[in-house]
């Protein structure tokens, strides 16, 4: 896996894949590195990926909502959430955190991944939003639909995180038929590219690594309130069912 490593602020490593990683090995190195952090023998990390085209189904994932099972391979994973599409042009940032260094809060750590994805999108003059009950980050269109533009899926080891968000900058939206995106049929999905934003993945990255700074370097969850109005449903959604012996 040929990648870019960078030390940022805190001793946060960030690496950058140069090539597709399959998600299989990507999945066991995020748990080798969760289990290294757990023992202190890594620094927390950011990997920045793009996978080949797949669909993943998370924990909550519905048989329903696979519509073409033929279309693209399908792998099974522990994150939360339930199908969602991978693939070239959409960056996966995948979240290595220890949270016994930062707040004991799952629900504060997700919303730091949707306020990381909000903030980037504005630095490409993109407003992406929450929407209660809904997972993910949303960009209302101006005929009044809205399209999802941005995905989230956790999972917590031991009070480590994985997994994390993924960024459509311009992938294949078509590839997105075969399944329905995250169990919700009423709306869309949409890009960068597709708003007529001419970002590269390398400018992406750029605004990832700055925002990152400005969401998770916070010295405490007041100066970025962790609020949620339809709370433990909706992080239920997000990080699946958190055993005891994960935590």
């Amino acid at each position: 896996m040929g990648s870019e490593m960078v030390t940022g602020a805190r001793g946060i490593e960030w690496r950058i894949a140069k090539t597709p990683v399959d998600y299989e090995p990507a999945v066991d190195e995020m748990e080798a590195r969760v289990a290294a952090i757990r023992a202190g023998t890594a620094p927390e990390l950011v990997w920045l990926v793009e996978h080949p085209a797949l669909y993943t189904a998370g924990t909550s994932a519905r048989e329903e909502d696979l519509l073409d099972p033929h279309y693209l391979p399908v792998h099974r994973t522990g994150r939360g959430g339930r199908y969602t599409y991978h693939g070239p042009g959409q960056r996966i940032a995948y979240v290595m955190l220890d949270l016994d260094r930062r707040d004991r809060d799952v629900r504060c750590h997700v919303h730091r991944l949707e306020e990381w994805m909000i903030c980037t999108l504005a630095r490409f003059g993109v407003k992406g939003e929450r929407r209660d009950g809904r997972v993910g980050i949303w960009v209302a269109r101006s005929g009044g639909e809205e399209e999802k533009i941005a995905a989230i899926g956790v999972r917590v080891r031991r009070w480590v995180t994985y997994h994390g968000a993924g960024l459509n900058v311009d992938p294949e939206l078509d590839h997105y038929r075969g399944i329905v995106p995250c169990g919700i049929a009423q709306h869309g999905v949409t890009s960068l590219a597709r708003l007529r934003v001419g970002a590269t993945m390398a400018e992406v990255d750029d605004a990832l690594r700055v925002t990152f700074a400005e969401v998770f370097e916070a010295t405490s969850s007041q100066e970025l309130p962790c609020h949620y109005p339809d709370g433990r449903e909706k992080i239920a959604k997000i990080t699946g069912h958190i055993a005891k012996n994960d935590l």
